[in-house]
């Protein structure tokens, strides 16, 4: 049996903020070893915990906006006052490896993802089960991250601009279910995997198959 190269695959996960996407992003990256994290490039401030290079890459607003021109982002897009972009660079390099690169990012970098890699790109949109549902997860995180009330509102009444763009998404998980949830969005990854167009050697072996014959 002849082993084939796989070139990878941009694994895109957006939803509103408490709807579980980093939850499932985290248990892909730990059931896949060949599954990596795209670390995004930001100017907001470093939460408590949190690790440059490991989390995000905490830079200087001039320094980002430099990144941006030079080309050297995927994406970039201006989130709750801060920028977020994904430097292109390690992806790259990670996807010709094989490997499949897993983006947390809104419907905005999606939209920039998509016009720069369309054929590498698989889109997933978590949504929440309920509004009342999506609240109280955003309320049980703010025990951790110390978000105010104006904060929490102010994520209740953008999930619902950031909802809207669920369509533009190949696929869609409701997560009602952590665990059911995970486990679709491998199958999904799973699936992507398995199309032929990423497969390089595929015609080579098929051939080969034919003159067998």
């Amino acid at each position: 049996m002849s082993d084939f190269k796989r070139r990878g695959l941009m694994y895109v996960m957006s939803s509103p903020s408490g709807a579980g996407k980093t939850t499932i992003t985290r248990a892909l990256l730990k059931q896949n070893d060949d599954v990596v994290i795209s670390i995004s490039a930001t100017t907001r401030p470093r939460r408590a915990g949190e690790v440059h290079g490991q989390d995000y890459y905490f830079v200087e607003p001039d320094e980002f906006r430099a990144m941006a021109e030079n080309g050297e982002m995927l994406e970039h897009a201006k989130v709750f006052d801060h920028y977020y972009g994904t430097p292109a660079k390690p992806v790259r390099e990670a996807l010709e490896s094989g490997k499949d690169v897993l983006f947390d990012i809104d419907w905005q970098g999606t939209q920039q993802l998509r016009e720069a890699a369309r054929d590498d790109l698989v889109t997933v949109f978590i949504l929440p089960p309920s509004r009342q549902e999506l609240e109280k997860r955003l309320r049980n995180r703010s025990r951790d991250t110390k978000e105010s009330e104006d904060d929490i509102r102010g994520r209740m009444s953008k999930a619902a601009a950031e909802m809207s763009h669920y369509s533009e998404y190949d696929y869609v998980i409701i997560n009602n279910d952590v665990d059911e949830a995970i486990a679709k969005a491998q199958l999904i990854l799973d699936g992507e995997r398995l199309k032929r167009r990423r497969t390089q050697g595929m015609s080579d072996f098929v051939r080969g198959l034919i003159g067998g014959l």
